[in-house]
C-alpha cells in the first residue's frame, strides 16, 4: 500500500465539521482482496488490537466493525479504524472517521479525527504500516507505536491546567486559537480576545509574577504584612549555607531562590552532610539558594482567583506501604500498575520514577531498592509532594477555616496576582495557621490546576469556571462578526466592498483576500491569503472589530476553514473552474465544497445566496441559518417563493437596488450610481454589489451607510487593484482584470460594447492546474470575444512552462480565429508590452493580470512613454 497524500484539515472542511487527518491511500493489489478473502486477517488484527472489537462502524453497535471485517471490507477502511484506535490507546480519544471511494480503482480518501496534528499524522502512517503487516503476517511492536504517540501527545498537547480553561471556554462557545506549540492560547477573536499562557492571564501583574518568582522577596513582603512564614536566608556558597543552618537550627529546607515544580528542593535536612548534597542539587537550577526552617506538617495548596478563595488541596509525596514480602522495587512497580497512574499528564496520577531524590531518601533510611519493607511501614519516595513526581492530591476545599480563606485572599492582593497558588505547610487547614504552627512557604504565579480538577480523593473542582468568569464577565463579548465570502468569481471585489461599507460605518475591519491582509486602511501583508492562514492573522489582531474573509476553493480542500462559525456567509456563484482537482469533478461537487462556508454560519446568522444560480438556490434547503437571497431579476420565482416564506431579498427594481422584507421595500441606490457597475452595464458587479448589500444588511448596517459605501467604491487601482481597472492610455483604453476562467471572461466581455466599437485586444493566460479540456474551452471563449490575442503563461502550476499556453492556443484556433492574430509570448512583461503596442486609436486592450502590481506599473510606463514621445 502507498500513501499518496496525508495532511491535516484544521477546521470545517469538505468531509466534516471537525478537524481531521486526510489520507489518500492506494491499496494496490489489495483492491482485489477484501478482508474476508485474507485467511486469518480478523484474528491477527484483534490479537494485536483487541479494543477494535468495540468499534461500532456503520452497523451502529459494538462489534459492528468486526462484522464488516467478516463480511469483507477493504484496507482503506481498516486503516481508518486502526488510526482511530491507535490515538485512543495513546489517550487521545477520537471516534469519527470516514473512508470514501475515488474515481481511481484502489485509491481511497480516508479521513479521521485527531486531537494533535502530529500524532494524528503519525497514527495514519502507522495504521497503513500495521494493516500491511497484518496482511503479510509480519510482527508489529504495538507498544512501541503507542509509546511514540504518547510522547508526541505529551510534547504537543495542552497541559491539564490550560486544557481545563480551554474546555471551559469551548463550553461557553468562546473560540480558541492556539498561538504556539506551548500553552500560549487566545480566547475569543479580534478586539474581544483575551490571552493566557497556562494559568497566567494577559492582565496578570508582571510585578506580582516578579515577586512570586523570588522566594525570599515573597517571604519578606508577607512577613511584613503579618503572614506567618518560615525564617531563612539566601546564600550562594556552601559555607554560608552551613552558617545559616546553624543559626536557624535543623531541620531545614534547601531550594533554588527561583523555580517551580519542586525542582532542586530538598526538605527535612538534619545534618551538614545532607545539606551539602541538597545544596549541590539546588545549584543545578539557580546560583542563589534559599535556606529556611523546616515546618512540620502537610503540604497544602490554596488557590485564589480574582482575589477570591476557590479551592484547596492537601498534597502528599508518593509512597509505598510494606507487605513484609515484596521488595521496594516491586512495591513501586505494583503501585505504578494502578490504572489511575499514567504517562505524564494523561491520568489523574503520574507514574513514580525512581530518580536521584528517591535514591537519596532510601540512603537516608539505609535502604536499597531490593530491600523488603516491613508490613505496614510507609516509605515516602520523594521529598516534595508535586503531582508531576507521582504525588497525590486530596481535596480539602470544604474544610478550610474562614480565617485561612481570608489569609489567602489577602495574600493574593498583597502580592498582586489575580491567579495565585499559595503553598502552606500545616497539620491541617481547619484552624487558623497561627494555632497550628504552620506557615506560608511560597506562592506561585502560574499555579497548576490538576490537583483541583481531578484529585485522588475528594470532590473535583471546576477551577477554570472562575477564570472564565474573570476574563469574560456577564455581558462581555468574546467574538467579533465574521463575514465569509466564497464562489467562483467576484470574491475579492465583494470582500473589498463589504469592508469599505463597514469602514464607512465606523468599524475597524480586518480583511483577508487573494491580495493580502488589510487591517483598517493598511495593507500589512501582501500575497494570497484567501485561506486559513489569512483568516487566523485577521482573527488574532487585537484591533479588529469585524472580519471580512475571502475563502477560496483550494483552501477549504487543502486545510479547511480557519474558523468554526461565521455570522454571515456569502455564496456568489458556481462555474466550471478547478474541476478535476482534489476529487472535485462536477459543479455539484463544487457547490458542496464551497457550501462549507454556508453550512458553518451560526444558526442565528445569515447565509447570503445567489438566487440566479440554480445550483446555489437548490442548496438553500441544506442550510440551518437564516437565508437572505439576491437576484438581478425581481420576478425570479426563487426569490418570490422566498418572500412568501418571510425571507429577505436584495434585488433590482426599476434600475434600483432594493431590499425586500415581506411587504416592505427599502430603496438602497440607483444601479447607475454604483461605480463598479459601469453605469449599470457590468451585470456581474451589480450582483457583487447586491451580495455586499445583503451581507451588510444582515449585520444590521444602516441602509444609508450601505448606500454611501456603494456609491463611493470605485474600480480604481487605489480601491480595487486588479479588478476591472480602466486606464486611458493615449487614445485607447486598457482594462486590467484578474478574471482567469470562462465565466469571468464572458462576464467581463459584456461591458466591451459600451467601451469601444473598434478592436478588442486581449492578453490572457490559462492556469495549469485545470483539466486540459477546460483550458481548451478557455481558449475557445477568448477566440469568440477578441480580435487579437496574445497568450502568456503566468501560472503553469502542474504543467511544464508553455504547455498551458499551447492548450489555450489550440482552443483559440478551434473557433476559426485567424492564426495571424494570435501569438504566444511566455514572458508576461514582454506580452504586456506587445499587447499595448498592438492598440490603435479607439481600441480596447484587456490584460489578464495574475501579478497586477507589475502589470499596472508596465501600463503606466507605456502611457508615460507615449506622452513623452509626443
Amino acid at each position: 500500500m502507498k500513501i499518496l497524500e496525508i495532511r491535516a484539515l484544521r477546521g470545517p472542511n469538505y468531509f466534516s465539521r471537525f478537524q481531521v487527518i486526510y489520507l489518500k491511500l492506494d491499496i494496490g493489489k489489495l483492491e482485489k482482496k477484501p478482508t474476508d478473502k485474507i485467511p486469518g486477517f480478523k484474528d491477527r488484527l484483534l490479537k494485536l488490537l483487541p479494543t477494535l472489537s468495540e468499534h461500532r462502524c456503520s452497523p451502529g453497535h459494538p462489534g459492528g466493525f468486526i462484522e464488516r471485517i467478516e463480511r469483507g471490507t477493504w484496507m482503506g477502511h481498516v486503516t481508518e479504524h486502526v488510526a482511530i484506535e491507535l490515538q485512543c490507546l495513546a489517550n487521545m480519544e477520537v471516534g469519527f472517521g470516514k473512508t470514501i471511494d475515488t474515481d481511481v480503482e484502489g485509491v481511497y480518501d480516508i479521513v479521521f479525527r485527531y486531537r494533535d496534528e502530529e500524532a494524528g499524522i503519525k497514527a495514519g502512517r502507522e495504521a497503513v504500516r500495521i494493516a500491511d503487516a497484518i496482511y503479510k503476517k509480519k510482527p508489529v511492536d504495538i507498544n512501541s507505536i503507542i509509546l511514540k504517540l504518547k510522547t508526541i501527545r505529551e510534547t504537543n498537547l495542552l497541559g491539564p491546567s490550560t486544557k481545563s480553561i480551554v474546555d471551559e471556554a469551548k463550553r461557553r462557545d468562546i473560540p480558541i486559537i492556539r498561538l504556539n506549540t506551548e500553552s500560549y492560547v487566545q480566547l475569543g477573536h479580534g478586539i474581544n480576545q483575551r490571552r493566557i499562557q497556562a494559568t497566567i492571564m494577559d492582565n496578570t501583574s508582571a510585578l506580582g509574577v516578579e515577586i512570586a518568582d523570588d522566594k525570599k522577596n515573597t517571604k519578606d513582603i508577607l512577613a511584613q504584612a503579618g503572614i506567618p512564614v518560615p525564617t531563612g536566608e539566601v546564600v550562594t556558597k556552601l559555607t554560608s549555607a552551613y552558617k545559616v543552618a546553624e543559626d536557624i537550627g535543623y531541620p531545614i529546607v534547601v531550594k533554588p531562590l527561583v523555580g517551580n515544580h519542586g525542582r532542586g528542593i530538598t526538605v527535612n535536612i538534619t545534618n551538614k552532610n545532607d545539606l551539602k548534597k541538597a545544596f549541590s542539587s539546588a545549584k543545578k537550577f539557580r546560583n542563589k539558594i534559599l535556606i529556611e526552617k523546616y515546618i512540620e506538617g502537610y503540604d497544602h495548596r490554596i488557590l485564589t482567583i480574582d482575589g477570591k478563595f476557590v479551592a484547596a488541596s492537601r498534597r502528599e509525596p508518593p509512597s509505598v506501604t510494606g507487605d513484609g514480602k515484596s521488595k521496594i522495587r516491586q512495591l513501586i512497580e505494583k503501585i505504578n500498575q494502578d490504572p489511575r497512574r499514567g504517562f505524564g499528564h494523561e491520568k489523574v496520577l503520574t507514574k513514580i520514577e525512581i530518580d536521584v531524590m528517591t535514591r537519596r531518601l532510601l540512603r537516608l533510611k539505609k535502604l536499597d531498592l531490593d530491600d523488603i519493607l516491613p508490613k505496614g511501614e510507609v516509605l515516602y519516595l520523594k521529598s516534595t509532594a508535586n503531582l508531576s513526581m507521582g504525588g497525590i492530591a486530596i481535596d480539602v476545599t470544604d474544610k478550610v477555616h474562614p480565617m485561612v480563606r481570608y489569609m489567602a485572599e489577602r495574600i493574593s492582593k498583597i502580592i498582586g496576582l489575580n491567579v495565585i497558588g499559595i503553598d502552606v505547610l500545616a497539620k491541617n487547614l481547619d484552624k487558623p495557621i497561627s494555632q497550628t504552627g504552620g506557615g506560608v512557604v511560597e506562592v506561585n504565579a502560574a499555579p497548576g490546576f490538576r490537583m483541583h480538577l481531578d484529585p485522588f480523593e475528594g470532590s473535583p473542582r471546576n477551577v477554570a469556571e472562575p477564570i472564565l468568569d474573570m476574563l469574560f464577565p456577564p455581558g462581555i463579548k468574546s467574538t467579533i462578526p465574521i463575514i465569509a465570502v466564497t464562489g467562483t468569481n467576484g470574491k475579492t471585489t465583494t470582500v473589498r466592498l463589504i469592508s469599505h461599507i463597514l469602514k464607512l460605518s465606523g468599524k475597524n475591519v480586518g480583511m483577508s483576500s487573494t491580495d493580502g491582509i488589510v487591517i483598517g486602511n493598511n495593507m500589512i501583508i501582501k500575497g494570497d491569503y484567501s485561506g486559513p492562514e489569512g483568516t487566523n492573522i485577521v482573527l488574532r489582531d487585537p484591533t479588529v472589530d469585524h472580519a471580512v474573509l475571502e475563502i477560496a476553493r483550494g483552501s477549504i480542500l487543502r486545510r479547511g476553514l480557519g474558523y468554526d462559525e461565521s455570522d454571515v456567509g456569502v455564496l456568489l456563484n458556481i462555474a466550471n473552474d478547478h474541476l478535476g482537482e482534489g476529487g472535485i469533478n462536477t459543479k455539484e461537487d463544487l457547490v458542496r465544497l464551497k457550501g462549507v462556508v454556508i453550512e458553518t454560519v451560526k444558526p442565528n446568522g445569515y447565509a447570503v445566496l445567489n438566487a440566479d444560480d440554480i445550483l446555489i438556490s437548490k442548496f438553500k434547503k441544506e442550510i440551518k441559518a437564516n437565508v437572505l437571497m439576491f437576484s438581478l431579476y425581481p420576478d425570479n420565482p426563487v426569490i418570490q417563493e422566498h418572500l412568501t416564506q418571510n425571507g429577505k431579498v436584495v434585488t433590482v427594481d426599476n434600475d434600483e437596488i432594493v431590499i425586500l422584507e415581506g411587504s416592505l421595500k427599502s430603496s438602497v441606490v440607483k444601479v447607475q450610481d454604483v461605480p463598479i457597475t459601469l453605469d449599470g452595464n457590468a451585470k456581474f458587479n451589480i450582483s457583487n454589489a447586491m451580495a455586499a448589500t445583503a451581507a451588510c444588511y444582515a449585520l444590521g448596517v444602516n441602509v444609508k451607510n450601505i448606500q454611501t459605501g456603494l456609491i463611493t467604491f470605485n474600480p480604481t487601482i487605489a480601491q480595487s487593484p486588479g479588478r476591472m481597472n480602466l486606464i486611458k492610455v493615449g487614445n485607447f483604453k486598457v482594462i486590467v482584470d484578474y478574471g482567469h476562467n470562462v465565466a469571468a471572461v464572458k462576464a467581463l466581455s459584456s461591458v466591451f460594447a459600451h467601451l469601444t466599437s473598434k478592436k478588442k485586444i486581449g492578453m490572457a493566460s490559462g492556469t495549469g492546474n485545470r483539466l486540459d479540456e477546460n483550458i481548451i474551452e478557455y481558449g475557445k471563449t477568448l477566440g469568440n470575444i477578441y480580435d487579437h490575442i496574445i497568450i502568456t503563461d503566468t501560472d503553469p502550476r502542474d504543467k511544464l512552462p508553455g504547455e498551458t499556453a499551447d492548450l489555450v492556443y489550440k482552443g483559440v484556433l478551434s473557433t476559426g480565429f485567424p492564426k495571424k492574430n494570435v501569438s504566444i509570448i511566455l514572458d508576461d512583461r514582454k506580452a504586456t508590452k506587445a499587447v499595448l503596442e498592438l492598440a490603435e486609436d479607439g481600441d480596447l486592450v484587456v490584460i489578464q493580470a495574475d501579478y497586477f502590481d507589475r502589470v499596472i506599473e508596465d501600463v503606466f510606463k507605456f502611457r508615460d512613454k507615449l506622452v513623452n514621445n509626443k
